[in-house]
């Protein structure tokens, strides 16, 4: 039998001992529930023993640690609260309205974001085709007869700001927001993630049903939904219920204001079908040097300068610098002229104000300060972006 087959059976056992021990927990049957956690525990142990490096592991991990926090709390003798935590999303036949749904699931993000276009410096391009793609149609479908995208890729380097550019579209089109992540989904009762990923969707088309927009947004993309040598089965499942999803929101003859933005650092790692069922897929890119001198001026709009700060030549010393490494830089040139007032023992009075940042400070900064993207791989990204952009 292979790892992969060992794997499947495993899971298939967890899933079966978890089930049978949170039945019997919520009947006040302690001696069994104790027994069922026992075992789900020991598959999941020969899980992580099997494949360690798998990125579920961590999260079998956290199960088992639940389930032993569990058992012991069940031999303490005392009264115990039911199992809420490992019980399945909530469903319909749980006859709870959409508000009460929303409410209790931890990636609705339900207060504003507040983050618009005008908060994003630079990334133009990548502004316009989300524009082109998502606003636009929200706001005249009629101007689109043969309807729009529905699936938006953002793909390039960490840092460069995808997360923000789909909160600027939540907010341009007071949107639902709901992000999700690996762990969201992943993380939930064991043998239950497509459920979860199921109740997103669903929650989404009953917001879309009143014409409210709704905002999916996954946020490490390959980590979810990514191609992978070995699978158990619910990395299967979960695959195959978010392609089964994505195809419902393109139903034909629905127009339902149902987006799914999903943003990744490794697009050459992701399944050809969601490649596929994402219609725009765009490079958000490191910041260009006019980006960079924007980014400078407002990273240090509340700072102390002197006058030989140059931004222009900062903005060239750091091509290929990530809005968050420019960003990064600035705080560790402010944090030197700190640690100096305080090592001059004049901090105590509070109106000692550390010196103005000189252009020597940056420069020396630099000088240990690399970027957090190589150039080998940002030649990575625009060879994919070649291959499959349609930005």
């Amino acid at each position: 039998m292979s790892s992969g087959e060992m794997l499947r059976v495993y899971e298939e056992h967890a899933v079966k001992c978890a089930r049978e021990a949170v039945e019997y927990d919520l009947k006040g049957n302690r001696e069994l529930a104790i027994r069922k956690y026992q075992e789900a525990i020991y598959y999941l142990r020969k899980m992580v023993d099997l494949d360690p490096g798998s990125r579920l592991s961590v999260f079998y991990i956290e199960r088992i640690r639940e389930y032993e926090k569990r058992i012991k709390q069940l031999k303490s003798g005392s009264p115990v609260q039911p199992p809420v935590n490992y019980v399945a999303p909530i469903t319909k036949q749980q006859g709870m309205k959409i508000e009460q749904e929303s409410l209790d699931l931890p990636f609705i993000i339900k207060e504003k974001l507040g983050v618009r276009w005008s908060d994003i410096i630079g990334l133009e391009k990548a502004k316009k085709a989300i524009k082109y793609s998502l606003v636009y149609p929200y706001k005249r479908p009629d101007l689109f007869p043969l309807g729009w995208p529905k699936g938006i890729l953002l793909f390039g380097p960490p840092g460069c700001g995808k997360t923000l550019l789909a909160a600027a579209v939540a907010t341009e089109i007071d949107a639902l927001f709901m992000q999700i992540d690996a762990a969201s989904v992943l993380s939930k009762w064991l043998g239950e993630a497509e459920k979860t990923v199921a109740s997103i969707f669903s929650i989404a088309r009953k917001y879309a049903e009143r014409n409210k927009p709704v905002i999916i947004f996954i946020d490490e993309l390959d980590s979810l939904l990514g191609i992978r040598q070995s699978e158990v089965g619910g990395e299967v499942r979960v695959r195959n219920q978010f392609l089964k999803e994505m195809d419902g929101i393109l139903d034909k003859g629905k127009t339902w204001y149902i987006y799914v933005i999903g943003a990744t650092n490794k697009p050459w790692d992701l399944d050809y079908a969601f490649i596929r069922r994402f219609q725009k897929r765009i490079l958000v890119g490191p910041p260009s040097y006019e980006d960079r001198i924007e980014l400078f001026e407002y990273y240090t709009r509340r700072l102390r300068l002197d006058p030989s700060v140059n931004f222009s030549m900062l903005a060239a010393k750091t091509n290929g610098f990530s809005a968050y490494d420019i960003k990064e830089l600035c705080r560790e040139v402010q944090m030197r002229v700190v640690e100096e007032l305080f090592e001059s023992g004049r901090a105590d009075d509070f109106s000692m104000k550390p010196r103005p940042i000189t252009m020597a400070d940056f420069e020396e900064v630099l000088k240990t300060f690399k970027p957090s993207i190589s150039e080998k791989v940002i030649r990575l990204y625009e060879e994919w972006n070649k291959k499959f952009g349609s930005s």
